[in-house]
């Protein structure tokens, strides 16, 4: 029993766990009280669920768990009666009654993203915030991408949610002129979600399993809402032209598969084929962006199921475009790859090189692209010495295993 209620609460954490934040969050205008309460209400589940069963509807029954901590937290902390109204639901005023079952309520996490892309919060802590509070990321994994501490990002983000408490930030959907300045923060933490759950596409932490769908339906909602903007769209069309190529990724037997090696049969359709409409349909705007950029050199990518090639010069040009744009670390390494297969490997590796070596120390994709020129360039000594600085920066086994494998 214990069992069926511990799989029971971690499926309802994967499945549910950003929409309840953003839920009890915009009711109680307090992030960290809402995150609390909810787990308090995942710790009671466990409980009361081994001793009567698990309810038809868990999200309800943690919905209302949650929602009774929160209002009993503000009785005690004598908070004004205005709060504690917000908090009910119509018809969920008594314990756990069966009507319960039939409750649905509305999905607040593209809200909630825009309220945390707030002017009064710093930028550099936006991102972070929505990878937390809407998403579920914790500290440790949000602190692992933006290379600094778990210690040093849980304290910036407690820092922000007492802020956005203290500040009285307004918990709605910004005037309609105000969505542009904030949308490109709520497209970056949804693209850093995606790329989140694309890494953990062999398993892991259940509640990110799904994580990458998850990204591509905040997306959905980010066109939906501000269907003039060509970003979202953007975004929307790179990660479908990901997604379409995820059956691909690995063998039967999980080994890593190359993206120039992927059987191109696997891809899906209809996913590049939203993709290449979403994408279309941004140009019209006229108004190139980051993820236009990204999602076109994907689109090069996907004509291989028509040309049987990839078309690296045309690459090369995007990446450059890419750079002027945002020129990231990914961005640098990835066009000098392409050079080296447009241009030559002498080109690549003289690009690769130009890049600090600081930047690069850690870098665990320029050290494999390195290593791969540096074989094909006959350089042995030096190919082995990348390669095996590569292997130590892999944490996929699957990655680690091909590139062991290349040396």
């Amino acid at each position: 029993m214990l069992i069926d209620a511990r799989r029971a609460a971690e499926l309802a954490a994967r499945n549910s766990y950003g929409r309840l934040v953003a839920y009890l969050a915009v009711r109680s205008r307090d992030v960290a009280a809402a995150e609390d309460a909810l787990g308090d209400a995942f710790l009671a589940a466990l409980k009361t669920w081994t001793e009567s069963g698990v309810p038809k509807n868990p999200e309800a029954w943690l919905l209302v768990a949650a929602r009774h901590r929160l209002i009993d937290d503000a009785r005690r902390t004598q908070v004004k009666d205005r709060v504690i109204h917000a908090l009910k639901l119509t018809g969920t005023q008594t314990q756990l009654p069966p009507p319960l079952e039939g409750i649905a309520f509305p999905d607040e996490r593209l809200k909630l993203l825009f309220i945390c892309a707030h002017p009064a919060i710093d930028p550099g802590i936006h991102t972070p915030l929505m990878l937390q509070t809407v998403l579920g990321l914790n500290a440790a994994q949000i602190a692992s991408a933006f290379l600094i501490s778990p210690a040093t990002m849980s304290q910036r983000l407690v820092r922000t949610k007492a802020k956005i408490r203290d500040a009285g930030i307004a918990f709605e959907l910004p005037e309609a002129g105000e969505l542009s300045s904030r949308l490109e923060a709520v497209l970056e933490a949804i693209y850093a979600a995606y790329t989140n759950g694309w890494d953990n596409v062999t398993g892991g932490d259940p509640r990110h399993q799904g994580l990458a769908e998850e990204a591509i339906w905040l997306a959905r909602l980010c066109v939906q809402l501000m269907p003039k903007e060509p970003e979202a769209r953007g975004l929307l069309a790179l990660m479908l032209h990901c997604e379409a190529r995820r059956a691909s990724r690995r063998t039967a037997n999980g080994s890593y598969v190359p993206l120039s090696e992927q059987d191109t049969t696997l891809w899906s359709q209809s996913m590049i084929d939203e993709a290449e409409r979403e994408l279309a349909q941004a140009a019209t705007f006229k108004k190139l962006g980051r993820f236009q950029l990204e999602a076109a050199i994907q689109s090069i990518h996907a004509q291989r199921l028509v040309t049987h090639r990839i078309n690296w010069e045309a690459l090369a040009l995007l990446y450059e475009g890419l750079i002027q744009f945002s020129p990231t670390l990914g961005a640098l390494v990835s066009h000098a790859a392409a050079i080296a297969e447009a241009k030559g490997l002498e080109q690549g590796l003289t690009l690769l090189e130009a890049i600090p070596a600081e930047a690069v120390r850690n870098y665990q994709p320029y050290w494999a692209i390195k290593a791969h020129l540096l074989k094909h360039l006959g350089r042995k000594a030096d190919a082995q010495t990348a390669y095996a600085r590569a292997i130590g920066l892999t944490e996929d086994s699957a990655i680690r295993d091909f590139l062991m494998g290349q040396q």
